[in-house]
């Protein structure tokens, strides 16, 4: 995913930026001085504290009152001249539950509307195994759902079964559908269902847990 920034910014603060949304993303928190400091190869702690300090300066980054970081987002949409929807990050479904309860969620994430389109709702997940590894979708990646309860042939959705999410390839044939799995393992198989499939969603596009943002 490309973030414009705009100009002003030092190349040092720009790259701690990314690597602290990056870190966040994957994380789900802010990376300690001394995780920076490693991740942007510093020699000191200093030079990583010096760093987020003129962030926080510069209004991108502030301190809550318990000491903890947090973007002030509408200064970075300025920055990055990008239009935003939040989107939750959903964690276990618990049985019987639609994926979108409000107690599933575990945070909420800015996201470009260029992949969030309005009007549809979104929701992120953390992926779970290797079923659909062929379609790039591989253990703890994060995918972007668009919310809809129907699917084309060929989609990727979210569907759920037994009271947990699956990731799997749609196909319908007359009344029945079929889950399949895009995997190098053998052991996934495809699950067979009547029409009377609960689709949560499908898929819009993944974020890899080893992307950086450039």
């Amino acid at each position: 995913m490309v973030y414009t920034i705009s100009e002003g910014y030092s190349p040092k603060e720009i790259a701690a930026l990314r690597h602290i949304r990056n870190w966040l993303v994957h994380r789900g928190c802010f990376p300690s001085v001394r995780e920076l400091m490693s991740s942007l190869k510093y020699k000191s702690p200093r030079s990583a504290a010096l760093i987020i300090g003129r962030l926080v300066e510069r209004g991108v980054l502030r301190r809550k009152s318990d000491g903890e970081l947090q973007f002030v987002q509408a200064k970075l949409n300025r920055m990055e001249g990008v239009q935003t929807v939040d989107v939750p990050l959903v964690g276990s479904v618990p049985c019987g539950a639609p994926v979108l309860a409000e107690e599933n969620t575990e945070a909420v994430f800015k996201i470009s509307t260029d992949l969030a389109r309005p009007p549809h709702r979104y929701f992120l997940l953390k992926t779970k195994g290797d079923s659909m590894n062929k379609k790039g979708i591989k253990n703890g990646d994060l995918i972007l759902v668009r919310q809809q309860t129907t699917a084309q042939n060929g989609e990727t959705v979210v569907a759920l079964i037994d009271g947990e999410a699956t990731i799997k390839e749609f196909r319908k044939l007359s009344d029945v559908v079929i889950l399949q799995p895009r995997s190098t393992n053998p052991a996934n198989k495809p699950i067979v269902l009547k029409d009377n499939l609960a689709i949560q969603g499908v898929v819009v596009t993944t974020i890899s847990k080893k992307e950086k943002y450039k």
